[in-house]
C-alpha cells in the first residue's frame, strides 16, 4: 500500500451510506486509498462493492434495541458477542491498513471502528440529521471533527462542529433535462411530478397519490418511484403516470426534468431537494416509524421557506393535491430561498475538514 489512506465507514441505510459515496471522486482526485467498513451482509456492501476502487471489509456489528419483543430481548443478548468481535476485526483493520485518517457516516457499524482507531487517526464524523443519531453520540468525545448538515446542530457538537451540509452526488447535481424527458417518454409536455413514495413506511405515501392519480394527471405527468416490491400493476398504461420501483444511473436525469416533487424528509433527501432547487411537499416519517429525525428536518426545512410540511396523518387525496399546487404554485418563492442557503458545495467543505485533520 502507498499513498494516503482512508477508511469511510458507515451503514444500515442508505443515509448512512450514500453521502461517502459522493466524497469518492474527489478523494480518489486527493490521491486517496480508498477502504470501507461495513457489515457482512448489510446494505451497505451491496452499494459499495459496484465501485471496485474501493476496498470492502466487513466486521460484525449489533446495536441496542428498544422494546420487549422477543426478538428484540434475544437480540439483546447476542448482539454484545458480535460487538466484541467486530471490536477486535477493527483492531486488526487499523494496524493492517495503517489509515491515515478515518471518516465515519454513523450507524452501528461505525462504532467499533470509531473505538479502534481513537488516540491512533485522526478521526472525522459527519451527521446528517437535525440532531445526533445513537451511534454518533457514542462516538462524539472519541472524533476530532463533526460535520453537521443542518447550520442549527452545531449546538449539540460542542466546539468539534463544522457546518458542511451533506455530500451530494455529482451525478445528480449534473442531470440532463432533456434526457430525462426521453427516458420518461411522457406523451405531452406537462410540468412533471416526482413522488418518492420510497421504502419503510411510505404506504401512506403511495396510496394517498394513487387515488389522487384522476385529478392531478389533469395537470401534471407524474413520476412516482413508490419503492421495491410496491409498484401496481392495475395503473399500468394510465396516461400522465408513471410508476417506477428504483431508478440507478437515470435518476439525475429525471430530477432535472422535475418541476415539483413530494418526498419523505429523510436527511439525503431534503439535502438532495435544497443542492437541486426542486420545489417540494415534505411528507416526514411520523416519530411512531422513526426517531422523529424526519419530523425536526422537515421543519427546519419549512422555517426557511425551502419547502412545504403536511404531517402524514393529515395527508388524504384532497390534501395532497391542494398542496401539491400550491408547491407548484410557489415554485419561484421556494427556489428563491433555498439559493440563499450557503452550504452549497459540501463536498468540498467535508473534503477540506478531511486535510485539516489530516494535516494535524
Amino acid at each position: 500500500m502507498t499513498g494516503k489512506r482512508i477508511i469511510l465507514t458507515g451503514g444500515g441505510s442508505a443515509g448512512h451510506v450514500m453521502p461517502n459515496v459522493a466524497l469518492f471522486d474527489a478523494l480518489l482526485e486527493e490521491g486517496f486509498e480508498l477502504h470501507y467498513v461495513g457489515t457482512p451482509d448489510g446494505m451497505e456492501r451491496g452499494i459499495i462493492e459496484k465501485y471496485p476502487y474501493v476496498q470492502y471489509h466487513a466486521i460484525e456489528s449489533g446495536k441496542l434495541r428498544r422494546g420487549f419483543s422477543v426478538s428484540n430481548i434475544v437480540k439483546n443478548v447476542t448482539d454484545p458477542i458480535k460487538i466484541l468481535k467486530g471490536a477486535s476485526q477493527a483492531k486488526k483493520l487499523i494496524f493492517e491498513i495503517k489509515p491515515n485518517i478515518i471518516f465515519s457516516k454513523g450507524g452501528f457499524v461505525s462504532v467499533p471502528i470509531v473505538f479502534a482507531a481513537k488516540g491512533k487517526v485522526p478521526i472525522v464524523a459527519h451527521e446528517c440529521d437535525f440532531t445526533p443519531g445513537l451511534a454518533n453520540k457514542i462516538c462524539a468525545k472519541h472524533v476530532d471533527r463533526i460535520c453537521v448538515s443542518f447550520e442549527d446542530t452545531l449546538a449539540y457538537c460542542a466546539d468539534k462542529g463544522v457546518y458542511t451540509g451533506t455530500p451530494i452526488r455529482a451525478e445528480l447535481l449534473h442531470g440532463d433535462r432533456a434526457k430525462g424527458k426521453e427516458f420518461l417518454k411522457f406523451e405531452d409536455d406537462k410540468p412533471i411530478l416526482l413522488v418518492m413514495g420510497g421504502s419503510l413506511g411510505a404506504q401512506a405515501v403511495n396510496d394517498a397519490l394513487r387515488a389522487a392519480i384522476p385529478t392531478l394527471t389533469q395537470h401534471f405527468n407524474i413520476v412516482h418511484l413508490c419503492g421495491k416490491g410496491k409498484a401496481d400493476a392495475s395503473y399500468e398504461g394510465v396516461l400522465g403516470y408513471r410508476q417506477i420501483e428504483f431508478l440507478s444511473k437515470e435518476l439525475g436525469d429525471v430530477f432535472a426534468c422535475t418541476d415539483v416533487m413530494v418526498s419523505r424528509a429523510g436527511a439525503n433527501s431534503v439535502f438532495e431537494i435544497l443542492a437541486l432547487k426542486i420545489p417540494s411537499l415534505l411528507i416526514p416519517l411520523p416519530a411512531s416509524g422513526s426517531r422523529g429525525d424526519q419530523l425536526q428536518n422537515a421543519e427546519y426545512f419549512k422555517k426557511r421557506g425551502y419547502a412545504l410540511v403536511e404531517l402524514q396523518e393529515n395527508i388524504n387525496p384532497n390534501r395532497l393535491c391542494e398542496l401539491v399546487f400550491s408547491a407548484y404554485a410557489k415554485r419561484h418563492e421556494l427556489i428563491g430561498a433555498m439559493q440563499k442557503d450557503p452550504a452549497s458545495d459540501s463536498v468540498t467543505r467535508v473534503i477540506d475538514v478531511i486535510k485539516e485533520c489530516m494535516a494535524k
